[in-house]
């Protein structure tokens, strides 16, 4: 059961979010006190010199002690608690505080923890290889952060910890979340059931969401997408809802939201205050999402079975430029962000036709397509008939997940199924057509010159 744990770094984050409201120190302080403790630090040594900006560890348990009955049935939380991490995320804060970059750590990394005094039998252990998750079982909160600090080189400023509980309560504070599937997502595990387009989700229902790792092969690696693609949603919402800007409303969806929240002892009012006054200005456009690069998502460890193993080069290039205070993802000013796709467009066949009295706009629009990836075949000509209004994609039903990634390239273009018309899909262009939308899928591979496979938090939003 992976935990919803981009979501509970979503709440953590949304916590630092919200202290952007700028409501003062009165207010903060009261807020603050809500806030569990737990010494994360403590008695660590040899630990990897600060650099500019500030990094917070974000981690998700799979506490459910405050979960109701009618919430485990519903939400299919029924199982014991494994008391480990189950999402793991490093955010950093640039100096200027105008950039967030998230990167997931997945849960079953192959990692090494420190020599240690083991949480349950109180004896010492030397230095061996567990799964990144256990490390928190084994010497909980304090064990975690060194072996975060072992794998990237990089300091942890700030440790915040939420569970399942505090997580659905942050998202009903802020009046649900709102997110976009190209698809139907439906696991019969967590009893998630969305359809495709824009679904806005309640607590409850966003917990199934982030929870959902059997929907496609990719498992927890698609999982991981998810949960970044919803802490996007949700720094969007924040931001936009005017939660930020009113003190009273601001006190009462941090009082919610902090319930179940544990930090660091260090993690203070003035904290609150002055991150919040210098994080006014965060949008989806300056937050950054990206996941650790990986050599081998199925490595076989003795004793550990199935591991996820870094790819130790690109991995310490990653990290190398959080030290650096550096931007992983290419944050365009001058061209709208390409939405994040499932189905690569270099899978997508296409033919255009011209619809319209404008003289080559099918053969503008073809090149146009080309360039974002997809694969146009045949010479652009007039299509018969009367001149439409809208665009129309004409496609056999086969390939209705293809010809998503196609209708994201021309918004508002109408969608047409033609059994047996085969891979090929029919673009007649019509007299409405304005532009043709640059899209991508999250796969490193179809990221081109983004070196690091980020994306900006306005792309992996709904367009």
């Amino acid at each position: 059961m992976r935990r919803r744990w981009g979501l509970r770094i979503c709440t953590a984050a949304s916590v630092v979010l919200l202290a952007a409201s700028g409501a003062g120190h009165a207010v903060v302080t009261g807020v603050e006190r809500g806030i569990g403790r737990v010494d994360a630090f403590k008695g660590m040594t040899n630990r990897p010199v600060r650099a500019a900006g500030l990094n917070f560890l974000l981690v998700g348990t799979d506490s459910r002690d405050h979960i109701t009955k009618e919430q485990k049935r519903r939400y299919h939380l029924g199982g014991e608690a494994c008391h480990c991490t189950d999402t793991v995320m490093l955010v950093h804060l640039s100096a200027a505080r105008d950039r967030a970059s998230v990167i997931s750590l997945p849960r079953d990394s192959y990692a090494e923890v420190p020599a240690h005094q083991d949480a349950t039998t109180g004896k010492r252990r030397p230095a061996h290889p567990v799964k990144l998750n256990a490390a928190y079982a084994e010497g909980g909160p304090g064990l975690t952060v060194q072996t975060v600090e072992h794998m990237t080189g990089v300091h942890i400023d700030h440790y915040l910890e939420v569970d399942f509980t505090s997580f659905m309560r942050s998202v009903d504070a802020v009046g649900g979340v709102e997110i976009c599937t190209p698809r139907p997502l439906k696991d019969s595990y967590t009893g998630l059931d969305l359809p495709a387009g824009k679904s806005k989700l309640d607590g409850g229902q966003a917990l199934q969401y982030v929870r959902s790792r059997h929907i496609d092969g990719a498992a927890d690696l698609a999982r991981m997408q998810r949960q970044q693609r919803f802490l996007a949603a949700l720094i969007q919402r924040v931001t936009s809802s005017g939660v930020l800007m009113d003190p009273v409303r601001f006190k009462e969806v941090a009082d919610t939201m902090l319930t179940s929240v544990r930090a660091d002892s260090g993690f203070g009012a003035h904290d609150l205050v002055d991150l919040g006054q210098a994080m006014r200005g965060l949008t989806p456009s300056s937050s950054e999402f990206v996941s650790v690069p990986l050599s081998d998502a199925d490595y076989r460890a003795p004793g550990l079975g199935s591991t996820v193993r870094w790819d130790l080069t690109r991995s310490r290039e990653l990290f190398q430029a959080i030290r650096d205070d550096r931007p992983l993802a290419a944050h365009h000013t001058d061209k709208p962000p390409a939405t994040v796709v499932e189905v690569p467009p270099a899978k997508v066949r296409v033919h255009v036709d011209n619809g319209t009295t404008r003289p080559g706009l099918a053969g503008a629009v073809a090149r146009a397509l080309h360039g974002t990836g997809f694969r146009t075949t045949g010479v652009p000509r007039h299509a018969p008939g009367g001149i439409p209004g809208r665009t129309v994609i004409s496609y056999d039903p086969r390939w209705d997940h293809s010809v998503q990634s196609l209708a994201a390239a021309l918004p508002g273009a109408e969608l047409r199924q033609v059994p047996r018309q085969g891979a090929v899909m029919q673009v007649t262009v019509g007299r409405e057509h304005q532009t043709v939308h640059p899209v991508r899928t999250a796969d490193p591979a179809s990221r081109g010159a983004d070196s690091f496979a980020a994306m900006t938090g306005d792309e992996a939003g709904c367009p």
